[in-house]
């Protein structure tokens, strides 16, 4: 899909409040898109759309629990009031969960498979009937993480459900890839956004010191949601199916496909390393 002039289209993104989310928001809004938003955040959604104002496009704004059916389905027939169907899809709204797995509780994986799984579900359900129907094409951007293809110990949940929308992507792109419309699973990496305060902690790594340890990692790294958002706006004009987006995610990407066994060893010896350091305080 051209996205270099996206004047006269309409873009949803869920999980627009903060992050990549907003970011991808507010690209599409500079290309021309009109944008339809929804998160849980009401004020950062607000934030959104007036920035989205500023820029000059129309921004419809509703607060919605993507991991709610109902929900998605009502958000669903208010943007479809207004447009036979949008162009492009961004399913992003997302949570974070560090532990293992014997520290995950039940209720921690009926919530992150709820948002991150089934919030993708929810958007590709009630929004791409409507694109196939119109004819027009268009694009579905799922948002997954260098977490997708590369698991953890102490990320066991949340690889548990990037690994799904990475597969639900690959296998969608293959039935849509007959409509017309294109679809791109994102893979960004190490980057510096809200889920690092607001990820729930179990076990070993519920700290404190743990939590400022990983706010403080990610942001002197430095790699900010807008350049996520320009890669996004990269993959879909390229069409591709897997995009992975900061250098250790690319670099990640090809040794997962090239030595798998070697990602593995890395991500033993990288776990011995940070339970060493959490015993020494």
């Amino acid at each position: 899909m051209d996205v270099r002039n996206l004047h006269g289209k309409t873009a949803m993104v869920t999980g627009a409040g903060s992050g990549i989310g907003r970011e991808t928001a507010y690209a599409l809004a500079r290309r021309g898109a009109d944008l339809f938003i929804c998160d849980l955040d009401e004020s950062g959604l607000k934030e959104t759309q007036e920035t989205i104002a500023a820029i000059g496009r129309d921004c419809f704004v509703q607060r919605v629990d993507v991991s709610i059916s109902e929900e998605m389905r009502a958000f669903a027939e208010g943007v479809h009031a207004q447009v036979e169907a949008v162009d492009i899809l961004v399913n992003n709204a997302g949570v974070g969960l560090g532990a293992s797995f014997r520290d995950t509780r039940l209720e921690d994986w009926n919530w992150i498979v709820s948002i991150n799984l089934m919030g993708v579900v929810h958007g590709c359900h009630f929004f791409t009937p409507k694109m196939i129907e119109r004819s027009q094409g268009g694009h579905v951007v799922n948002v997954s993480s260098m977490a997708g293809y590369v698991s953890g110990e102490m990320l066991c949940a949340y690889s548990t459900t990037k690994y799904a929308v990475l597969g639900l992507s690959e296998a969608l792109q293959q039935e849509l890839k007959r409509e017309g419309i294109g679809v791109t699973a994102i893979c960004p990496g190490i980057i510096d956004t809200p889920i690092t305060r607001s990820s729930r902690l179990r076990g070993a790594v519920d700290s404190t010191e743990m939590r400022e340890r990983m706010v403080d990692t990610y942001r002197k790294r430095g790699y900010g949601p807008e350049r996520v958002a320009r890669n996004i706006l990269k993959a879909v004009q390229r069409n591709r199916t897997v995009a992975p987006v900061s250098p250790e995610s690319w670099v990640m990407y090809y040794v997962k496909r090239a030595a798998p066994w070697l990602v593995q060893w890395m991500g033993q010896k990288g776990n011995e390393r940070a339970m060493h350091e959490l015993e020494q305080g």
